[in-house]
């Protein structure tokens, strides 16, 4: 009786430990305790060797919990994950990040490359190498890259056998893990603001100095080829051309500067248009610059070329003129002509601004869940949010680690206490 119940004070033991395999601990109890009633009284001797195999299956189990506090130990002594920016983006030599509850180390020193915390390398897209990688690539290394730009800036990231090599993504996309794809809007009451709007009648009183289109660009001839569009363009209905490319109309000296592109003169200048030709440098979806926002800002109608997706992104269904709808360039220049000369059907695509009702819900969904800011210093701006997210999932995978060898050694020790029976 002794010896029994011995066994049981055990198998209580080992099935506390086993808590969430509960139901089936249940199970083999009772076929144990149906195996007790057929065991018959045996030697002393006997009874003895079995007490001595119980405490040596009990010493294995003591040892693996004990060598799994001390991996812990060792982890908290050196608790943070390092994340290695391989591009020197932020230029910080060292730095601990609070991300909510995650504290990670973000370093451009590459001296941590093969440091036993480093989890992960940061890329930026602009400086993204082939030839300059950290290699060769461990099993608990993550790749994570930043790239706001369009492809033009380098098309190796948009081929798919290298943007499957990251494990964590923050571009344009909305697939991103990260999207940036609003990163050009700095909230949805700046294109409802009526601060810039020129007023339909002085607008149409305007028109007889100014082209009904501007064109504002100075990279000219990019990957979109917008400049051969404007130009055919140009033959069919007048267009003046501000920036370098295409030019036929001067600023003033004061802001001919690129730097003032943001100025409030210059958006003055173009608000007194009707329409304005936004041309994207590429074309790629959810790729949208301040080429669409600026326009929806002034009060002046976009004419929109460039993400073929940009009907998900607008503020409501009649908002933009899509180039991509016309055939071609003289049946858009015969479009906005009739534009020009219809007050009620123009107006009718500023009725969302002037009445401040914005229709497109993945719009106001995409600015109010976004975790950063434009030209905001309440909030974070989108290096930090991206160093976050990464910071963020780098921990998840941590805990999940955590949490199965947690299970595989409560299924081992419950295993032995299965053993112990045998």
């Amino acid at each position: 009786m002794i010896r029994i119940g011995r066994k049981k004070l055990w198998a209580s033991f080992f099935c506390f430990t086993a808590f969430f395999f509960l139901l089936v601990t249940r199970q083999v109890v009772l076929e144990l305790g149906k195996s007790e009633r057929k065991i018959k009284v045996s030697s002393l001797q006997d009874g003895s060797l079995k007490l001595e195999e119980q405490r040596k299956h009990a010493y294995q189990f003591f040892n693996k919990q004990e060598l799994y506090s001390n991996t812990r130990r060792v982890l908290d002594a050196d608790r943070h994950p390092i994340l290695l920016w391989w591009s020197p983006l932020t230029g910080e030599t060292g730095r601990l990040g609070q991300c909510g509850q995650d504290v990670c180390f973000f370093t451009i020193k590459r001296t941590y490359q093969h440091n036993h915390m480093t989890k992960a390398f940061l890329f930026y897209g602009t400086d993204f190498n082939i030839d300059s990688l950290p290699l060769p690539r461990k099993r608990h290394h993550d790749w994570a890259l930043f790239h706001e730009e369009s492809p033009k800036n380098n098309y190796k990231l948009f081929h798919k056998p290298t943007i499957t090599l990251f494990n964590h993504t923050a571009t344009f996309s909305r697939h991103s893990h990260l999207p940036l794809t609003t990163q050009y809007l700095e909230g949805i009451e700046v294109i409802k603001s009526l601060r810039y709007m020129v007023p339909l009648q002085k607008k149409n009183s305007l028109r007889k100095g100014l082209a009904p289109l501007v064109y504002v660009q100075s990279d000219c001839d990019p990957p979109s080829d917008r400049d051969s569009y404007v130009r055919q363009l140009m033959s069919y209905i007048q267009v003046d051309s501000y920036g370098e490319c295409l030019h036929n109309r001067d600023l003033p000296p004061h802001l001919k500067n690129p730097a003032s592109m943001d100025d409030s003169n210059f958006y003055r200048i173009l608000a007194q248009y009707k329409f304005i030709l936004a041309f994207e440098n590429a074309v790629c979806e959810d790729y949208i610059t301040e080429k669409l926002w600026r326009p929806l800002k002034l009060g002046v109608v976009p004419v929109y070329y460039g993400s073929p997706s940009i009907t998900d992104w607008l503020p409501s269904n009649k908002s933009a003129i899509l180039v991509t709808r016309f055939s071609h360039p003289r049946e858009l220049a015969h479009y906005i002509k009739a534009l020009d000369t219809n007050d009620q059907e123009y107006e009718a695509y500023l009725e969302w601004k002037l009445k401040g009702a914005i229709s497109n819900q993945r719009l106001l969904t995409a600015i109010q869940e976004r975790k950063w800011g434009v030209q905001d210093i309440t909030q974070d701006n989108y290096i930090d949010a991206f160093e976050c997210m990464v910071c963020n999932r780098v921990w998840e995978n941590i805990r999940r680690q955590e949490k199965v060898h947690n299970s595989h050694c409560v299924w081992g020790c419950f295993l032995l206490s299965i053993a112990s029976f045998d």
